[in-house]
């Protein structure tokens, strides 16, 4: 049967000489495996290999079961333009990307998370020229990754501390609040030491995690503090640190 749709790729592999294995998050299916023969002739249905980041329309055949789905079109375009003016920009494409492939499951379909997907490449695309501060990027790619955690249903607790449910107003002086990955989610000052992962965080890193609206204007120390928390923990849920959280963390 073959269906029709529209992917974004988040993987490529060699299968052959001329061919390729693919991994495609499509908006109405769900994140597909699919072969693509010989997709790296000169000419093929694809106008080309098959590049990370690339989106369009597809057609697949799907066989079911465990097997490859067979890929006979993809109209593919860049979704990433430039690979060299903003380094930074492309790493968080990039890390989006795995973060993406890592936490959803084949054919489980996520429309808003695709379309949300698709935003944050096409903005970050926009400030793909080195005059945009990491700042802004690392912005975007924090809003992403909470709304990743959300549609997937593992959104930690950010709102009151997880443990005892009191609620986070802005701390008084003193005090202390903590993110806790085993807990998912904010701890108290008073909750923290049955949490040995914890990690202490600022009153403005707290602010934008119970108001994210706040991030877009958030300085660049608290973004860095918040994205620390993250990458913690997504490497706790996928049990190793993304392969991309290396050239985020160090710019």
């Amino acid at each position: 049967m073959l269906i029709k749709d529209t992917a974004i790729c988040l993987r490529t592999t060699d299968y052959s000489e001329t061919s390729q294995i693919v991994t495609l998050f499509t908006r109405t299916t769900g994140k597909i495996s699919a072969i693509a023969k010989g997709a790296k002739r000169p000419k093929s249905a694809f106008d080309g290999p098959i590049e990370i980041l690339s989106f369009g329309q597809i057609v697949f055949s799907d066989t079911g079961g465990d097997k490859l789905a067979t890929l006979t079109e993809f109209q593919q375009k860049s979704l990433f333009t430039c690979t060299t003016n903003n380094l930074f920009a492309l790493n968080c494409s990039l890390f989006a990307a795995e973060l993406l492939n890592s936490l959803t499951h084949d054919y489980d379909p996520h429309p808003e998370l695709f379309d949300s997907f698709l935003r944050f490449l096409q903005h970050t695309n926009e400030m793909r020229d080195a005059k945009y501060e990491q700042r802004e990027l690392l912005s975007l790619l924090i809003l992403f990754q909470l709304t990743l955690l959300r549609e997937i249903g593992l959104m930690p607790v950010l709102n009151a501390c997880v443990n005892c449910r009191t609620s986070h107003q802005p701390p008084v002086t003193g005090d202390k609040i903590y993110f806790s990955s085993s807990a998912n989610g904010l701890v108290c000052g008073d909750c923290e030491a049955s949490f040995p992962d914890r990690i202490g965080l600022s009153k403005n890193a707290i602010d934008c995690f119970t108001n994210t609206r706040l991030i877009a204007q958030a300085q660049d120390g608290t973004l860095k503090e918040i994205e620390k928390a993250l990458i913690h923990h997504f490497t706790e849920i996928l049990h190793k640190p993304p392969k991309m959280a290396k050239h985020i963390l160090k710019s």
